[in-house]
């Protein structure tokens, strides 16, 4: 997993919680991943990564992690 300042990581515990219970299908590692990394993007940019907008951008790449999964994989 990527570092993260603390008060961040404690943040995104409770935010892959959410997450990984709303896509059962991916792994939590994967969830906590993007998590970290969409995090790690706004921050990059310069905008305030508020819990909410990265919980919105993490659902948004979660969603389509979702659909790229061909119909074999699960």
């Amino acid at each position: 997993m990527m570092m993260m300042l603390p008060e961040v990581a404690s943040r995104s515990q409770g935010m892959t919680r959410r997450l990984s219970d709303e896509f059962v299908i991916l792994p939590t590692d994967a969830v906590e991943r993007c998590v970290a990394d969409v995090c790690a993007c706004v921050e990059h940019l310069g905008v305030d990564a508020t819990p909410v907008l990265v919980e919105r951008i993490a659902r948004e790449h979660l969603v389509g992690m979702v659909k790229s999964r061909p119909p074999s994989a699960g």
